[in-house]
């Protein structure tokens, strides 16, 4: 369960994911913005970049925020919910941990 609240099951707009990406390969998180059969449309960051993005904010820096990407399906390899896991924080929880704030109150958003 999510620390700061809890979101509906499925891949909805507004949901914390990961999508896993090949030709090339990589991962990004985000916040899903749309779904359907043509691709994937994310408010969202290179995985590796998310840790170095959360200190940008904490430190009050001016940092590289999140973009809004469409990814064509044949791209697409995965797309899996940010889900706290047992003793393993989301990445969403893991931001607000650190931030003390929502992602979504961070960007000025709602879930949906």
């Amino acid at each position: 369960m999510s620390d700061y609240h809890d979101y509906p099951t499925g891949l909805l707009p507004g949901s914390p994911v990961i999508v896993y990406l090949h030709s090339p390969r990589e991962k990004l998180w985000g916040l899903l913005r749309g779904l359907d059969a043509a691709g994937v449309f994310l408010r969202g960051i290179d995985l590796n970049t998310f840790d170095d993005w959360v200190q940008m904010i904490i430190r009050g820096e001016r940092n590289i925020g999140l973009t809004q990407v469409f990814f064509p399906m044949w791209r697409v390899e995965r797309i899996a919910l940010d889900e706290t896991i047992d003793d393993i924080p989301s990445m969403s929880d893991q931001f607000f941990n650190r931030v003390g704030l929502t992602v979504e109150e961070y960007l000025g958003t709602t879930l949906h």
